[in-house]
């Protein structure tokens, strides 16, 4: 039952960066660095593997959010990009 659960969320969320790709008409390089409308969200997970939320001394900021993440971010709600401490939607 948790695992149905899981694949539909996952499912979910693939078609939704897929349709805010073609709203936008738009598109995100993949593994190949080709550009595609149609990415996978194990691709997207893989692609922000390397960012990391880093505390220190009462200072609390998200490392590695390259360009390619941030135009990624983009296509993602505006509590997602929160999670990124992004101060607003980006557009």
């Amino acid at each position: 039952m948790i695992m149905v659960l899981c694949l539909l969320v996952y499912n979910l969320a693939q078609r939704q960066l897929r349709l805010a790709l073609a709203i936008a008409q738009d598109t995100i390089p993949n593994q190949l660095g080709k550009p595609t409308n149609s990415p996978t969200l194990r691709w997207i997970f893989q692609c922000f593997m390397a960012v990391h939320l880093v505390s220190f001394q009462d200072v609390t900021q998200v490392v590695n959010l390259s360009p390619l993440r941030l135009h990624i971010l983009k296509f993602f709600s505006s509590a997602c990009q929160r999670y990124y401490l992004l101060p607003a939607p980006l557009s």
